[in-house]
C-alpha cells in the first residue's frame, strides 16, 4: 500500500489528486463569489403550547430554564423552539381564560410549526369550567388541532397526558381529583381521532411530589424531566435497547404462568426475545416501550433469554423457572439470616442451595437515629433508594438476605422440588402507607388525607415523623422524600416489579401502625387490593402476626390481625406472639416464622396435606357457670411446655377481665374464675408480652384473641 501512494504513476493516485483539485477550484468560486452559498438543512420550528406549566410560571430564570427553553438546547441548532405558554389559560372555549382568544394562540398560528406540543387541561378542573362546559372539551381540542394543521398540512402534531396535580391542591378534594382523570381519559380519544402522537408527561412526574412546592407548577429540575421526555418523544431516542431490571442473570421465572418481558429501546425498533425454542418480536412503541409474552413454562434451568435488536444484543444466563415470592414489611421481614438464631449446619446446607435464588432490593440508606447527607437525599429523591441484583442463594448470598423469607423458600424448596426465587423489599419502620400506590390513597375518602403534610399527620405514628425528620434534617421536610412517606416504598420498590409474575406475598409489618388499629385495618385491606389489582390477579397473602413486646396496644393489634383473615380471601397469617421479647422488636427466632409462613403456602397454595395453623377462635358457650371455647385447628389441643394452660382471661356482662383457669377438654378450652360468677366474654394471650401457651398436635400457636369487639361507631 505504501509504495502505490508513493507511485506518480498510479491511476487511483491520480484519480485522487483530480478530485482534490477540483474541491479546491470549487472552494475558490465560494470565496470570490461570498453571495453563493451551500444548501443549508431546513430549521424544523417547534411550537410549545399550553398554559403555566408550558410558560415556566414559578421557575426562578424562566427564559432559559422553562422546559421549552431547555427543549431547545437538547435539540440544537437544527431546530427553532416557540414557547406560546400562557398562565391560567384554558382548553375550553368557553372557560376562564380560553386559550384561542389570546395573542399566544394567535402566535403560535402564525409561527407555522413543523411540530406542535399542546400540553392543555389543568385549568379546565377549575369548577368554573369542567362542571359546565365538559362536553365541548374534545370538539374545543379538535379546533386546535385543525387550526394548526390549516397553517401547515404537514405540520406533526403531538397531544400530552396532563402533568400531575397533587392532594395538597385547595381543590384536589372538592371536585378537581375527579375532574383532571376525566380529562385525562379524553386526551388518548382524542389523539386517536385526530390522529396525534400522544406524550405521557403524567407518569415520569407523579412520583416527585417533591418537584411541585405548590402542587401544581413544577420547579426546573420537573421542567428537565418535561424537557427529556418530549425531546424523546420528537427524536425517538431512548437510549437504545434495554430491559426492566428485574430480568437478570441467576434469576427465576415463575412457572406455569404467562411470562412478559419488557424493557426500552428506540422508537420502532424491531425487538426480538428468545428463550429456549420459543421466540416472540415487538416494535417499540412511539415511547419507545416495547412487551413480548412467552408462553407458560415449566420448572426446571439453566436457561438464557436473549433479547435484541438488529443492532444490539442482551444475553441473560443462569436462569431459573420454579417458584417466585415477594417479600416486604419492615424490619422483621428485613432481619438478616447473620443476624438471627442460626446452625452452622443450615450454612452448610445454603452453600448447596443453587435452586434457590434472592433478589435482594437493598436500602440506599437505613432509617438510623443521623441525619441523611445531601448526595443520599438527592438519590432518595429520586427514587434510587433500593438496588440490586440476583444472586445464588449459597451461604455468601443468604446471609444478608431476610431470615424469614429465606428460611420460608427453603422449605418450600424442600418439599416441592423445584427452584424458588426470592425477592426482598422491605425498609426498618415504615408504615403500611408507604406500601400503598398514589393513585389508590387519592381516590380513598379517608386514606387520601395521608398524603399532604405527612410529617405532621397524627395519621402516622409520632415515632415515625420523628425519626423521618432526623433523617431529613434541616431541610423542608414537606417536599423531600422519605421512605416513611405515603407511596413512597411503592414507587420506588414496588412499582418496577409488578410486571414480573410472582406466586404470592409474604408480608412482616405492622410494628409501625399499632398506634391506630382501626385505621391499619383499611390500610391492609387497601394494600393487599391495590397490588392484587397492579398484578392483575388474585395471589395469596400471607402475613405475620405481631410478636409479643411490652407495648400496650399490641394485643388489640394481634387480635384485629386474627380478624383480618377472615375479611380478605386467600390469606394466611402466621402467629408469632409465643417467640417474641419484653423489650426487643426483633425476636431472632426467625427460623420458625418462615417455616409456619411455608406451612400455610404448602397447604394453601400447593395444596399439600401438612398441618399449617395454630388453633384459631371460633365461637364461646356459656354452660354451669363456665365458658367453653371452640376453634379451628383444635385436633390435639396442649400446652407447648406440658405446664397448665395459661393466657386465658373471663369476663360478665360488666366487660371486667380476670385472669382464669384454663382446661383442656377434647376440642374444646373450659375457662372460669371465681371471680366472674356469669361468665360471657374470653380473651386469650391479652398481654402484650405473653406466656400464654395453647397449642394443638402440630405444635402451632393458638392466635390472641377477644370474643368481646367494641362495637363501631
Amino acid at each position: 500500500m505504501n509504495q502505490s501512494i508513493t507511485n506518480p504513476s498510479s491511476p487511483s493516485l491520480c484519480l485522487l489528486w483530480g478530485k482534490a483539485l477540483f474541491l479546491l477550484a470549487f472552494l475558490s468560486v465560494l470565496v470570490a463569489f461570498p453571495g453563493v452559498a451551500l444548501p443549508q438543512a431546513k430549521v424544523l420550528k417547534v411550537a410549545c403550547i399550553g398554559n403555566s406549566v408550558t410558560y415556566g410560571y414559578g421557575i426562578q430564570d424562566r427564559e432559559q430554564s422553562s422546559y421549552p427553553a431547555q427543549l431547545q438546547k437538547l435539540l440544537g441548532a437544527g431546530y427553532q423552539v416557540g414557547n406560546f405558554g400562557l398562565s391560567g389559560a384554558t382548553l375550553l372555549e368557553k372557560g376562564h381564560r380560553p386559550y384561542n382568544k389570546t395573542q399566544q394562540y394567535q402566535d403560535a398560528l402564525a409561527f407555522k410549526a413543523d411540530i406542535a406540543i399542546i400540553h392543555l387541561g389543568l385549568n379546565d378542573t377549575d369548577p368554573r369550567n369542567w362542571p359546565n362546559y365538559q362536553d365541548e372539551f374534545a370538539g374545543n381540542y379538535y379546533n386546535i388541532i385543525d387550526a394548526l394543521r390549516a397553517g401547515n398540512p404537514e405540520v406533526k402534531i403531538y397531544i400530552c397526558r396532563l402533568t400531575p396535580i397533587f392532594s395538597g391542591h385547595p381543590r384536589f378534594i372538592s371536585g378537581t381529583r375527579e375532574w383532571y382523570w376525566q380529562i385525562q381519559s379524553l386526551i388518548p380519544v382524542i389523539a386517536q381521532n385526530r390522529k396525534t402522537g400522544l406524550i405521557d408527561l403524567h407518569s415520569p412526574l407523579y412520583p416527585r411530589p417533591d418537584l411541585f412546592p405548590d402542587e401544581l407548577h413544577p420547579i426546573k429540575e420537573g421542567a428537565t424531566i418535561l424537557a427529556n421526555t418530549i425531546h424523546a418523544a420528537i427524536t425517538g431516542q431512548y437510549g437504545g435497547l434495554k430491559v426492566d431490571p428485574v430480568f437478570a442473570d441467576h434469576m427465576v421465572l415463575q412457572q406455569k404462568m404467562p411470562l412478559p418481558v419488557q424493557g426500552t429501546a428506540n422508537a420502532g425498533a424491531k425487538v426480538t426475545v428468545q428463550f429456549g425454542p420459543e421466540k416472540a418480536t415487538a416494535t417499540a412503541d412511539a415511547n419507545g416501550k416495547w412487551r413480548v409474552v412467552l408462553g407458560p413454562q415449566k420448572a426446571g434451568g439453566p436457561y438464557q433469554l436473549q433479547v435484541s435488536t438488529p443492532d444490539t444484543s442482551l444475553l441473560i444466563r443462569d436462569i431459573l423457572v420454579g417458584e417466585v415470592w415477594l417479600c416486604s414489611g419492615q424490619s422483621n421481614m428485613a432481619m438478616r439470616v447473620k443476624e438471627v438464631v442460626h446452625t452452622s449446619a443450615e450454612m452448610r446446607d445454603a452453600q448447596q442451595a443453587s435452586t434457590i435464588r434472592l433478589l435482594k432490593m437493598k436500602p440506599l440508606a437505613e432509617t438510623g437515629d443521623y441525619t441523611w447527607d445531601s448526595l443520599t437525599q438527592k438519590k432518595v429523591n429520586q427514587l434510587e433508594y433500593f438496588s440490586g441484583t440476583w444472586r445464588r442463594g449459597d451461604s455468601a448470598g443468604a446471609k444478608d438476605f431476610s431470615a424469614v423469607a429465606y428460611y420460608f423458600g427453603k422449605r418450600l424448596q424442600e418439599q416441592l422440588g423445584v427452584p424458588v426465587g426470592l425477592i426482598e423489599v422491605a425498609v426498618g419502620g415504615s408504615g403500611t402507607e408507604s406500601w400503598i400506590d398514589r393513585y389508590t390513597l387519592e381516590h380513598h375518602p379517608q386514606l387520601v388525607s395521608l398524603l399532604a403534610n405527612w410529617h405532621s399527620s397524627d395519621f402516622l405514628m409520632p415515632w415515625v415523623r420523628e425519626r423521618a425528620a432526623k433523617n431529613l434534617g434541616t431541610a423542608a421536610v414537606g417536599k423531600r422524600r422519605h421512605p416513611y412517606q405515603p407511596a413512597y416504598n411503592y414507587e420506588a420498590g414496588i412499582a418496577p416489579l409488578v410486571s414480573f409474575p410472582i406466586k404470592g406475598v409474604l408480608w412482616y409489618q405492622g410494628e409501625s401502625n399499632a398506634h391506630n388499629i382501626e385505621l391499619h385495618e383499611t390500610l391492609f385491606q387497601t394494600l393487599v387490593s391495590s397490588w392484587r389489582q397492579k398484578w392483575g390477579y388474585e395471589f395469596p397473602f400471607y402475613y405475620v402476626q405481631l410478636s409479643g413486646i411490652n407495648r400496650p396496644s399490641w394485643p388489640q393489634f394481634r387480635d384485629s390481625q386474627r380478624r383480618l383473615l377472615t375479611q380478605i380471601a386467600n390469606t394466611g397469617m402466621a402467629v408469632s406472639s409465643d417467640l417474641g421479647h419484653p423489650t426487643n422488636v426483633h425476636p431472632t427466632q426467625k427460623r420458625q416464622i418462615g417455616e409456619r409462613l411455608a406451612a400455610w403456602a404448602l397447604a394453601q397454595t400447593y395444596q399439600k396435606r401438612v398441618p399449617y395453623s395454630g388453633p384459631l377462635f371460633k365461637e364461646v358457650t356459656v354452660s354451669g357457670g363456665k365458658a367453653f371455647c371452640s376453634f379451628q385447628f383444635s385436633e390435639g389441643l396442649r400446652s407447648a411446655d406440658g405446664q397448665p394452660v395459661r393466657g386465658f382471661e373471663v369476663a360478665g356482662p360488666d366487660l371486667v377481665f380476670r385472669e382464669a383457669t384454663a382446661v383442656i377438654k377434647g376440642s374444646k378450652v373450659q375457662v372460669s374464675s371465681d371471680q366472674v360468677p356469669e361468665p360471657k366474654y374470653v380473651r386469650y394471650a391479652w398481654q402484650p408480652f405473653t406466656t400464654a401457651n395453647l397449642v394443638n398436635k402440630a405444635g402451632f400457636p393458638a392466635s390472641t384473641f377477644n370474643s368481646y369487639t367494641i362495637p363501631k361507631g
